[in-house]
């Protein structure tokens, strides 16, 4: 089944505009969830609302907001005066400017989504926004409400359709001065330099995210696997000692620097598979889709 999209609206770029849909390009349903749970019946528990104060349960009815203005005192919002304040832009991302994408620190990146065209008639829009942007190496900003705060959101040509990636406020992003002022200023010393390059340029790799695997998902899994099955399971993790230099730094870069080969092969890829499939079915996980059998080659057929 297709995911259900997240935003409908419009991309509009000066007078033109086409309906889009917008879906969350990354997911976490697939990790291992827990419920809270009753230890003597087994049973799910349900949250309840109590007051502060009284201590007595609160009907969802009368759930509101409100807003601290000092200790234990607060300024009653209803969601009517919260709806009267949104912003023009709440069913439309309308391109405001556009930007080299390098300019853009990646500190401000959030969150990543999909923007498709949503039907026929928009199709032609769309593709001459996204080609437009990939021809010109550029990248749209714009602003979109989602779940009713309005967001800026980068745009860039990917694939077919286009790449949305929300952005942070300067607000939310913290200044590195006050976490780097206090490191003194110190050159690395030539020759030590050198052989954290020769390091470095012995561990080079292409970037591939598919070689990335949970480890901790993974021992998850294979304890449930286990407690599922009814055999023993450890309640004491292994402890391992901390990673604490001794030495002269220089000699420790030599040492590493004759440990460490070239990377000559690059690793195999591994398939992009869920981490549950090797593990036994545990309830809600998604089992792999058989492997279609592929039709042999003309060249195949004819060895054959």
């Amino acid at each position: 089944m297709a995911p259900r999209p997240y935003w409908k609206g419009h991309l509009k770029l000066s007078l033109v505009s086409c309906p889009i849909a917008l879906y969350p390009a990354t997911s976490s349903s697939e990790r291992v969830a827990f419920r809270q749970i009753n230890k003597k019946t087994g049973n799910r528990l349900r949250q309840q609302l109590v007051d502060e104060e009284t201590r007595e349960p609160v009907e969802t009815s009368d759930k509101g907001k409100g807003y601290e203005v000092e200790k234990n005192t607060y300024l009653p919002i209803d969601d009517e005066e919260l709806e009267a304040i949104q912003v023009e832009s709440n069913h439309t991302i309308e391109i405001d400017s556009f930007v080299p994408a390098e300019q853009i620190d990646d500190r401000f990146y959030d969150s990543p989504y999909y923007l498709v065209p949503n039907d026929d008639v928009g199709q032609e829009a769309f593709a001459v926004i996204r080609d437009a942007m990939k021809k010109k190496g550029m990248v749209g900003l714009g602003r979109v409400v989602l779940s009713k705060r309005e967001r800026p959101i980068m745009l860039h040509a990917f694939g077919k359709g286009i790449r949305g990636m929300t952005l942070r406020y300067p607000y939310e992003v913290r200044d590195e001065k006050e976490y780097f002022e206090d490191i003194p200023d110190l050159k690395s010393v030539p020759e030590m330099l050198k052989l954290a390059e020769h390091i470095i340029e012995s561990k080079a790799a292409d970037f591939e995210p598919e070689n990335f695997v949970d480890r901790y998902e993974v021992a998850l899994l294979e304890m449930l696997k286990k407690k599922q099955a009814g055999a023993p399971v450890s309640k004491s993790a292994e402890k391992k000692g901390g990673y604490v230099q001794k030495g002269n730094v220089f000699e420790l870069l030599k040492q590493s620097l004759m440990r460490e080969q070239p990377n000559t092969k690059k690793p195999k890829k591994k398939a992009a598979t869920g981490q549950r499939e090797m593990l036994l079915p545990i309830k809600g996980s998604k089992q792999p889709e058989e492997k279609k059998a592929t039709k042999p080659t003309a060249k195949q057929r004819k060895a054959g």
